[in-house]
């Protein structure tokens, strides 16, 4: 804690938490206390750049599916399958039905893995092991510990046997390549799909005790519910999220829906029109950008109907929907809407920014069935029909799908030749970074107050507003505001400077 003072003078101390733990990429958050010790302001700042727009201008586009899962070794199929949709778009391609198969089956099998390692490594121990347990056993080792070594090797598999499903797609258990324009670039054997649907089956399985840890370990205690319900940790936004043409969570393809705080649709738009709907707008005190509805507008970092503000996340994509796909996921679905709102049907959206947990875990249980449903489809193994050839001139197009972490646009323009001109991206993350910065800040002032002793635990309790979110900023970042200081040298082969010029 350090202490300082404004520019008009007044007092205040700062509680510095740099860097924040449990979440992909980097962030620090400074909490500004008054004289009083209640916190005047909050700021969650992301103090890198990765800038993948530019690196994407100039090349070719069939390449970029190649390309941008290397923004994150997390989701690399995330960007990969957004990527080859927006590919699709510009080519005017359309899929046959193996193609589409085999990336779906893909795509699920990756968020239940994904989902996985939020649930039991970067979430989770703040639950088993307690939000204000000792910080050297708050993490995966301590959950071992708690839960046991069973179900330890249980994550494990679930974790090995889902990138080595990847490695059968796309040649190799991270950052996979195999989505490219028209469908994808190798087909399945029969053996291939016999261990896939192995693999599968373990996977519902392993849906069924994820859900049950939760309501045994989560649910079942007292203070953990209560924290869910009523402590600082709720936000009435706006919710964004796919759903397919019954309105059902779907985490590939179909039309993106928003519902306001209430439930009541605002829009439903599909990929090619998200221009019209999102707006993206920058501060000058972060790199990464804040996304919101063109419809209502920007009105600062404050929820409710009139707020700009929305969140995608998996509890946004349980809000948008009318239901899951699978019968177990639809189970814990109604369980879920009828526990926090009182309504099964899930009509009431919910709000509560703990919860997020929760509904990742009727996720993975919904990608799991899934997956194993189009592992078992007749046309998933025909030998020929998982690509079209892109014969079309190129132009623009937008790919979009449900990241773990959020709404993932992908949005290229191409010369004739299939050359990105330009291209944005609004990942998933880049989606929550107005409510992220909320509940940071809601947390922070319902548990930092006069006469409150700043443990590490409390800390801890204000990193878990972002924690749910299961943020990703090492793919997040994007903007730069404003101008950042550069000194370019021009030297002689001997290293002698010829020249100098400085921003």
């Amino acid at each position: 804690m350090t202490n300082a003072t404004t520019s008009s003078g007044q007092a205040y101390r700062r509680i510095s938490i740099d860097p924040v733990t449990r979440l992909e990429g980097h962030g620090k958050i400074d909490i500004f206390l008054d004289q009083e010790g209640n916190v005047a302001d909050c700021y969650f700042q992301v103090p890198e750049l990765r800038g993948f727009e530019k690196f994407c201008e100039g090349r070719p586009v069939e390449a970029l599916p190649r390309i941008t899962p290397r923004i994150c070794g997390v989701c690399p199929e995330a960007h990969m399958m957004a990527s080859a949709k927006a590919c699709d778009a510009v080519y005017g391609a359309d899929l046959p039905l193996t193609a589409r198969l085999l990336r779906e089956l893909q795509y699920n099998i990756f968020y239940v893995t994904d989902h996985t390692t939020h649930f039991y490594a970067l979430g989770g121990p703040d639950f088993v092991m307690g939000p204000k347990s000792d910080p050297t056993t708050r993490n995966l080792i301590g959950v071992i510990g708690k839960v046991g070594l069973e179900i330890a090797g249980q994550v494990l598999k679930c974790r090995a046997w889902g990138h080595e499903a990847a490695a059968i797609f796309g040649g190799k258990p991270v950052n996979p390549v195999n989505a490219v324009p028209g469908g994808m670039s190798k087909g399945l054997n029969r053996s291939e799909r016999e261990r896939l649907e192995e693999i599968c089956r373990f996977m519902v399985e392993f849906g069924k005790l994820t859900l049950k840890i939760l309501h045994d370990v989560v649910l079942a205690n007292q203070e953990y519910l209560d924290l869910i319900l009523n402590g600082p940790y709720r936000h009435a936004t706006y919710s964004m999220g796919l759903v397919d043409e019954q309105n059902r969570v779907n985490f590939y393809d179909g039309r993106v829906r928003v519902v306001d705080p209430d439930g009541k649709e605002l829009c439903r738009y599909a990929p090619a029109e998200y221009m019209n709907h999102v707006a993206e707008r920058v501060e000058p005190w972060s790199y990464l950008k804040f996304p919101y509805l063109k419809a209502v507008g920007w009105k600062g970092f404050v929820d409710g109907k009139d707020s700009g503000v929305y969140r995608a996340t998996p509890q946004s994509r349980l809000n948008v929907a009318d239901g899951m796909n699978s019968p177990i996921a639809q189970e814990a679905y109604e369980e879920y809407f009828e526990t926090l709102t009182g309504d099964r049907s899930g009509r009431k959206p919910v709000h509560h920014t703990l919860a997020i947990h929760w509904a990742r875990c009727v996720e993975l249980m919904n990608a799991a069935e899934h997956a194993l449903e189009l592992v078992q489809h007749p046309e998933i193994t025909h030998p020929e029909n998982y690509r079209v050839v892109c014969d079309k001139t190129p132009s623009e197009g937008v790919g979009i799908v449900e990241a773990p972490r959020g709404t993932l646009t992908h949005h290229y323009v191409t010369d004739e030749k299939g050359i990105v001109k330009k291209a944005n991206l609004i990942v998933g993350t880049t989606n929550n970074h107005a409510a992220i910065c909320m509940s940071i800040k809601q947390a922070a002032q319902g548990l930092i107050h006069k006469g409150v002793e700043v443990t590490e635990g409390v800390l801890n309790m204000v990193e878990m507003a972002f924690r749910a979110y299961d943020p990703c900023f090492g793919c997040a970042t994007h903007s730069l505001p404003g101008q950042m200081p550069m000194v370019v040298r021009v030297r002689d082969w001997d290293g002698t400077v010829l020249a100098e010029g400085s921003r």
